[in-house]
């Protein structure tokens, strides 16, 4: 992504340069149409306080290195480097990066989820992913090949704490719709194809991935990993904290 297509950074500098916190909102395209907005107003600068309560309970479990994939605004990089913790902020967008910089995170790369595999071995003890970022690995094909990487880079003991949606959790009938076109296509139902829209600006389009609990353990076979536990509510988002397998 560049600076003439990073919408979502593009959003994120405005909240941020208008009164440091002024609440936008991107909208989110998708390719049948369907439109929506991706966020709560305000919620990529959410200190601790505004987190949800799942959110909450899992930030608590990082330990060691951490590397925040789709750091977004940084708000889960700047609690954890508060509190002492080695944090590197990494995400696919030059505005975001920018204010994570901005809001003095020290340690940001522009990178996006696929540029981890040049990342060395045993750089990490947590690999955060909040904000239903487990949706950064768009298929289950790809995930498996990410979550390989992602086991080489990290230590022994090393943990992903992911927050994703169960995408069968909805009455909407456009969901449901949308569901129905991706099993004829031969496509998870929660498989959504995307673009974020802010102001003038367009993103590129791009897949993302929603997945139940059973889907994501099936989707863990063979990378190494499974799921220790499931921190959910009475929403559809809840987090996984994955662990290696022994």
């Amino acid at each position: 992504m560049n600076s003439k297509n990073d919408a979502f950074g593009v959003q994120l500098l405005a909240e941020y340069r208008l009164n440091k916190g002024k609440d936008t909102v991107e909208l989110i395209e998708r390719d049948d149409g369907y439109i929506d907005t991706g966020s709560l107003p305000g919620s990529y600068f959410a200190n601790y306080k505004r987190w949800k309560p799942t959110q909450k309970q899992a930030i608590k479990l990082s330990r060691g290195r951490v590397l925040d994939i789709g750091a977004g605004a940084g708000r889960h990089s700047l609690y954890l480097q508060r509190r002492g913790f080695d944090v590197t902020s990494i995400d696919s967008s030059p505005g975001a990066i920018k204010v994570c910089e901005l809001r003095g995170i020290k340690k940001v790369k522009l990178m996006p989820i696929e540029g981890i595999g040049t990342v060395r071995t045993n750089s990490f003890d947590t690999i955060l992913m909040f904000g239903n970022n487990f949706g950064l690995f768009s298929n289950p094909r790809k995930a498996k090949t990410l979550l390989r990487n992602m086991y080489r880079i990290t230590s022994r003991n090393a943990q992903i704490i992911a927050e994703t949606r169960n995408p069968y959790k909805t009455n909407d009938p456009n969901h449901l719709e949308y569901q129905r076109l991706n099993r004829k296509q031969g496509r998870m139902p929660g498989q959504i194809r995307i673009r974020v829209r802010f102001e003038k600006m367009i993103s590129p389009w791009f897949d993302y991935l929603f997945v139940s609990p059973r889907e994501m353990k099936e989707i863990l076979k063979g990378t190494g990993w499974h799921v220790r536990r499931f921190i959910s509510s009475a929403d559809p988002d809840y987090i996984a904290v994955i662990t290696k397998e022994k």
